[in-house]
């Protein structure tokens, strides 16, 4: 074998480096699909973080105080997948060899799974490097809270590899952007600058200067050029990280390195290099052309001396923590219960309840409701694009979270809403804090990236959207959101929650805090809502169940159903069609993914199968509701964009009336005839 050497290496670098690339290209040609290109050039880099700088223990990938790593760039998995599987995680040979097959470990972008070392989903671009800043800002405020004097019990760093398409993304921009203004120090973002992409080099569309930029946005930047190997340099560069500021090492590195045809191609950016071209470069290494995935001994027992590394590691933390313990009981009982996710209040004691006939918006609602549950909640992260006094996302007493305060809890996303998801997803996989954000819902768009991969990968992100339908009003169809409730609807494993009154509201947030599983959206009103009377309707406290009765009838004629404020339109409406002898059941439908998981007795006992005539009122488009109208319902609501007008005017000019509501309802009596 090769004993080549590169500065700042020695054999067994070179040795474990050679390994990981062979280990990459094996698997991407195992699997005739991949991007080989990418792990030949980052290999050595990533080798020396993880093995000289990283903290981490492969027996306990859950390890709290473990250095976290993002590869930005997941079309490089193979990457990650080979590092893991040296280091010692539930990663095998076999693993490798079954790369972007069904059911494997190793698919082809890497996907959240901490027990196999995988800290986050990473693959659409400039959503890693955007999550690894809510993960710094995570790290700073866990620091500050738990840590005292002598015991750094909150001490790890964020390590990221992002490649030139990550910061050409703009979510990227709005992140490093926010990232400089906070002066995220803990953050180490590795660009592997290797002038490739897709449709060739990168100067056909990407010639800005970045050390500048990221030097304007308040970074330390350093630059290490040659070919990718120079690693005495890289550790240089590494050593001069700054107080105060996220550090980028712009790293000069050469795709495919080390292929006698491909390196330096846009062709090895995404597709293996063929059986012939991987020989070849074996045989320039000095290794067996014939041999794949194989793992020299020398290597082998080289990463064992890195896995016992981070059990002492983490050996060494635990008897910190056991002192930390002694002295600082409350704190230690507090950090556990972190870790475990438990709820440090009883929710149903301090949950804010609404007077009937009370008429408040679901964002003020909300507001009430944060202004209960925030004090007492320490490990929970608030934050708004902006629009803090319109979202109702502060509470009375709240503190900023900035460079000069990491003991804040409150972010000043600025308007970057993209980036806002992106962070509070990094937030809410720290393993101990929740994010939730809050803009206009119509801006949900600019988010949509994020908000997919939250529920893809079951990040417990809470985001809060309000201005809910054209009961924006005044700021007209650019504002008013109409298409977006259909389009998060769509998003699989998202509950989605609009509430029809402010206990409605209420219970969304009770249900959102006890339930840390996976992602929820709120969409709540400008406009002022009547609070409904549980004594006369149904509880607000089935909110839970994703749609629950309000006016029960045991031989209805019709059911009305409906969401957030048309809610109280189907109300009127029933009382309308009593008078003329028609008896309604209406039916609140704050959330189909939660009334979708309830047994077929209850979800037959909201909306009766013998009863055909129906009608659904909603403020958005019909999308989705034949489902539950049938053949014979009709649905009130839009279908086209909003109009400037005063919020009453628009859902008059619109037809969404109790009127309109009444008619339907004797129509689709009539059509079930």
């Amino acid at each position: 074998m090769s004993t080549k050497q590169n500065p700042g290496l020695n054999e067994l670098d070179e040795l474990s480096i050679q390994t990981i690339r062979f280990l990459a290209i094996d698997g991407v040609q195992e699997a005739n699909s991949g991007h080989p290109g990418m792990p030949m050039g980052m290999a050595p880099a990533t080798y020396i973080l993880w093995t000289k700088y990283m903290n981490f223990n492969s027996a306990n990938p859950r390890w709290s105080n473990r250095d976290r790593f993002v590869l930005s760039a997941g079309h490089g998995s193979m990457l990650l997948y080979s590092m893991l599987h040296l280091s010692g995680f539930d990663i095998s040979l076999d693993d490798l060899k079954n790369f972007r097959q069904w059911g494997a470990k190793t698919p082809g972008h890497p996907e959240f799974e901490l027990d196999h070392g995988i800290e986050l989903t990473t693959g659409p671009l400039g959503q890693g490097i955007s999550n690894a800043v809510g993960m710094a800002i995570a790290q700073k405020y866990l620091a500050n809270y738990f840590n005292r004097e002598g015991f750094p019990v909150v001490d790890y760093k964020i390590y990221v590899v992002v490649g030139d398409g990550d910061l050409q993304e703009g979510v990227a921009s709005e992140a490093c952007s926010l990232a400089g203004h906070l002066g995220l120090d803990n953050l180490v973002v590795v660009y592997d600058d290797n002038h490739i992409s897709i449709d060739g080099d990168t100067d056909l569309s990407f010639t800005e200067d970045t050390k500048m930029r990221f030097q304007s946005y308040g970074w330390n930047v350093q630059e290490v050029g040659g070919d990718g190997n120079d690693m005495a340099a890289f550790e240089t560069a590494l050593a001069m990280s700054e107080s105060g500021k996220p550090m980028m090492i712009k790293l000069r590195t050469h795709i495919a390195y080390g292929s006698p045809n491909k390196q330096d191609t846009s062709g090895a950016h995404g597709a293996p290099l063929g059986e012939d071209e991987i020989k070849l470069i074996k045989k320039k290494f000095g290794w067996d052309p014939e041999k794949k995935f194989f793992v020299p001994s020398e290597v082998t027992s080289h990463f064992d001396k890195v896995k016992e590394k981070g059990e002492e590691a983490e050996a060494l933390w635990n008897k910190m923590f056991e002192s930390y313990t002694q002295k600082y009981p409350e704190l230690a009982e507090e950090f556990n219960s972190a870790i475990e996710g438990k709820l440090p209040v009883n929710i149903d004691e301090i949950l804010p309840t609404f007077k009937a006939g009370d008429s408040i918006a679901t964002r003020s609602a909300s507001g009430k409701v944060l202004a209960a549950v925030m004090p007492k909640m320490p490990m929970l992260m608030g934050g708004s694009a902006d629009l803090t006094p319109s979202n109702n996302t502060g509470w009375p007493g709240m503190k900023d979270f900035q460079k000069s305060s990491p003991d804040g809890r409150y972010i000043r996303y600025g308007i970057r809403e993209h980036a806002m998801g992106s962070i509070m997803n990094g937030i809410s996989i720290s393993g101990m804090l929740r994010a939730y954000g809050g803009t206009f819902f119509v801006f949900s768009d600019y988010m949509r990236p994020a908000v997919r991969v939250a529920a893809l990968s079951k990040y417990p992100s809470i985001f809060i959207w309000t201005h809910d339908s054209i009961g924006v009003g005044e700021d007209g169809p650019t504002h008013q959101p109409v298409e977006h409730l259909a389009a998060l609807r769509a998003i699989p494993d998202l509950v989605v929650f609009r509430p029809a009154d402010a206990n409605e509201t209420a219970q969304v947030w009770k249900y959102t805090l006890e339930n840390n599983d996976g992602p929820v959206a709120m969409l709540l009103t400008r406009q002022n809502l009547p609070v409904l009377d549980q004594d006369k309707y149904g509880s607000a406290k089935d909110t839970s169940k994703g749609a629950y009765v309000l006016v029960k009838e045991k031989d209805a004629d019709v059911i009305l159903m409906a969401s957030g404020s048309e809610v109280s339109l189907a109300l009127s409406a029933a009382e309308n069609l009593a008078k003329d002898g028609v008896k309604a059941q209406v039916v609140s439908m704050p959330s189909w993914e939660l009334f979708e998981k309830q047994p077929q007795s209850y979800k037959d006992s909201v909306l009766p199968p013998n009863v055909k005539a129906r009608v659904a009122v909603e403020a958005g488009i019909e999308m989705g509701w034949s489902k539950y109208i049938g053949d014979n319902g009709i649905f009130i609501g839009m279908s086209s964009f909003g109009a400037s007008a005063p919020a009453s005017i628009c859902f008059e000019k619109f037809g969404i009336t109790a009127e309109a509501v009444t008619e339907a309802a004797k129509k689709s009596i009539a059509n079930s005839k």
